[in-house]
């Protein structure tokens, strides 16, 4: 039996899970968890980076998309930060956005968009930006 996934959205599909629990051999592992982020979630998510990073200098300096996504996760997620294995760094643990539900998703999406909203950034396309675009090439 090789590996299945079910999107629970119909009774139909539920039954078919639980079939395939019932048939499953010993020692096999069930999971049931919300879906995670959708792939327009994700592009959104990284064309307001990308908006944020060319519109907002922070402390003096231009942070990269990938730095405001540490960022701003950090603070959803209130992060914990420790020590580097280098002297006098630190490194912020936790701040995976692949695994986010859609929940925390649209709500990592609504503190960059007040966060932007405090800092006059102009958010265009939400699904598209130039950061994008020139990753592309």
């Amino acid at each position: 039996m090789d590996k299945q996934k079910y999107f629970l959205r119909s009774k139909e599909i539920k039954e078919r899970a639980a079939k395939a629990v019932l048939s499953a051999p010993d020692g096999y592992v069930v999971e049931i968890k919300p879906a995670t982020r959708s792939l327009e979630q994700n592009a959104r998510l990284w064309a307001h980076l990308g908006e944020v990073s060319e519109q907002v200098e922070w402390y003096g300096q231009k942070l990269s998309p990938e730095d405001w996504k540490t960022m701003f996760t950090a603070s959803l997620k209130k992060s914990r930060v420790v020590p580097s294995l280098d002297p006098g760094g630190f490194v912020v643990m936790g701040l995976q956005t692949s695994k986010m539900t859609k929940a925390e998703m649209s709500a990592l999406m609504e503190l960059i968009e007040a966060f932007g909203a405090e800092h006059d950034v102009v958010f265009s396309d939400p699904t598209y930006s130039q950061y994008e675009a020139a990753q592309s090439r």
